[in-house]
């Protein structure tokens, strides 16, 4: 108690005085809620910053994903057509062995994307140097892939047995080797020498363009072949047996038609450009989520009707079971993260800007 008295009656003027310690205690309150707003303001300041970041960033997390799934699609699936075509063994020596030689070579490219791809996904970013050259033997791998389709081009034109005449086995098998063959060999070698570091990326992105519209079209001549096979040896009677019949041979005939086309204007209209952040990356992804969406319905057509509801013969067999492409129903998760792309300088890794 007597203490406490003591306390009481200090002067004003000591530092331990009952007033200058409630003034001390004034001021050391106002600096903390002044610091209380300061950090809450941060704090939500940081939030948004996050959030913003986070916002901006899920375009490239997508983007990186989708370029994941659709690798390992392809690898898987073709890996699982490649063995399938070890275990049927050799039937047409001339044919087969060529194609087999082939699908090997585009297991290989597969693969060599997928790796790459990988290292892209986990944030190990090549150089220059190292993009350019896997890419380069990607594409090379996809060439000798397609360029062994000739000899069954040459066996599709000579070709005729008792159940089938020679000009059906020129409609179906070939007339579309033959131009696949020839098409896709050709603009991939031609893009296999601009891609060079030593030359510029124009002209690498031009041929990159081309290649892209030129499968699309080769697509469309290739199972529109298969139907005019089809018209061949059963007439159109059957368009009017199954709805599901006239939907695939439209998405076929006219879809694959008008979405070859459109890539190739799009092709015409960024052959200029010097850098791959300067194309149009919603347009490609309208065109590959498009692309991909075709074999979606096909799928999804197979897994519902599996006849296609009329007596067809050479279709089904040709797009599912024959189809070495039916991994592209995976491009979805690549063409809709293009289509959200926002125009950023750091949207893509650095070694393709």
């Amino acid at each position: 108690m007597a203490s406490r008295i003591r306390y009481l009656a200090l002067p004003e003027e000591h530092p331990c005085s009952p007033q200058r310690t409630l003034l001390a205690g004034k001021a050391l309150l106002g600096r903390f809620r002044g610091l209380r707003i300061s950090l809450s303001m941060s704090c939500s300041e940081t939030i948004s910053s996050i959030q913003v970041a986070t916002v901006g960033n899920n375009p490239r997390w997508a983007l990186r994903i989708g370029l994941f799934l659709v690798m390992l699609t392809w690898l898987v699936y073709t890996l699982f057509k490649f063995g399938m075509f070890l275990l049927n063994g050799v039937e047409v020596p001339f044919t087969d062995v060529p194609g087999s030689v082939g699908f090997g070579f585009r297991t290989a490219a597969a693969f060599l994307a997928f790796v790459t791809v990988l290292f892209y996904v986990v944030k190990r970013d090549f150089s220059k140097a190292e993009a350019l050259a896997s890419l380069r033997w990607i594409v090379l791998l996809e060439a000798a892939y397609w360029i062994l389709f000739l000899p069954a081009a040459v066996w599709g034109f000579q070709y005729s047995n008792i159940q089938f005449t020679q000009e059906l086995w020129i409609l179906e098998t070939g007339l579309p080797c033959l131009v696949e063959a020839i098409a896709m060999s050709t603009v991939l070698v031609v893009l296999f020498f601009k891609l060079s570091q030593k030359k510029p990326a124009e002209g690498a992105i031009k041929w990159a363009l081309i290649a892209a519209a030129t499968e699309i079209l080769v697509f469309w001549f290739n199972y529109t072949s298969q139907w005019w096979s089809e018209f061949f040896l059963n007439g159109t009677r059957f368009l009017g047996q199954s709805h599901v019949a006239i939907l695939e041979f439209g998405l076929t005939g006219i879809g694959l038609l008008v979405l070859g086309a459109f890539a190739a204007v799009y092709a015409k209209s960024m052959s200029g450009t010097r850098a791959l952040s300067k194309l149009s990356l919603r347009q490609a992804g309208a065109i590959i989520t498009a692309l991909g969406l075709y074999f979606d319905v096909i799928l999804l057509v197979w897994v519902l009707v599996p006849d296609f509801g009329a007596s067809l013969i050479i279709w089904p067999k040709f797009i599912v079971d024959h189809n070495v492409d039916l991994w592209m129903a995976t491009l979805p998760l690549v063409g809709v993260p293009l289509m959200l792309h926002r125009p950023e300088a750091d949207f893509q890794p650095e070694y393709i800007t």
